[in-house]
């Protein structure tokens, strides 16, 4: 099998490198193809390496990574960004996501997550840290809808009005970080339950994780 091919992009040279090190000794299955310090070098190591994913840091010099990923995916749509960054400012995580990036995670995350997550994302799994996760559907489901020009609110996707009121309030809680026996605590529910409405959920908005969740409200205009 081929390996996975991945371009790395990050202007602080320790930890790209330090990146680099932890995947060559312990990924035989990914291929570090060649590393970029700001995202103009990027998408010129994109043209000629091809590779499979970039994994982009968003604050860089002369070019920052959501340009850098929407000059990337206008050019090549099936390569695969992920980004690997310090911030989980809502803007940063927004902006990214609609310029098509499949990935947001943070540095703070063990080696080894980086490592599953770049298989996964090969796979056609989104990835996205829960903590930038859990923001993103906390904001979409607490925040007021979007005004249109002229003063009249964005109406709800339809999949928003067949959630009964409790299973948005349990969403929220999910999207607070909440693990399931803390849920079902304070819902008192018994923990199978709360199982059993997340999957239910899920089925709902056609997802099958929190990370797809928080698309499924990006793309909904939340």
């Amino acid at each position: 099998m081929e390996p996975i091919r991945v371009l790395l992009v990050d202007d602080q040279v320790l930890f790209v490198e330090s990146l680099r090190r932890v995947i060559t000794s312990r990924a035989k299955d990914i291929l570090v193809v060649g590393i970029a310090y700001d995202g103009a070098e990027a998408v010129e190591l994109v043209r000629q390496e091809r590779p499979d994913i970039v994994l982009m840091d968003v604050k860089m010099p002369r070019m920052d990574g959501v340009e850098a990923t929407h000059q990337i995916l206008s050019l090549y749509p099936d390569i695969k960004i992920m980004m690997l960054t310090t911030f989980d400012d809502d803007e940063f995580v927004l902006e990214a996501l609609r310029e098509g990036a499949k990935g947001y995670l943070l540095k703070n995350i063990p080696p080894e997550e980086v490592l599953t997550s770049i298989r996964a994302l090969n796979s056609g799994v989104d990835q996205i840290s829960p903590s930038v996760a859990a923001k993103l559907v906390h904001k979409a489901l607490t925040s007021q809808k979007a005004m249109r020009p002229g003063g009249t609110r964005q109406p709800s996707p339809e999949w928003y009005h067949g959630l009964r009121e409790f299973e948005r309030q349990l969403l929220i809680l999910l999207a607070q970080g909440y693990s399931n026996k803390e849920i079902a605590e304070r819902l008192h529910f018994a923990e199978q339950t709360v199982k059993n409405y997340l999957s239910t959920i899920y089925e709902k908005l056609n997802v099958k994780n929190r990370a797809q969740a928080a698309r499924k409200l990006l793309e909904s205009g939340y």
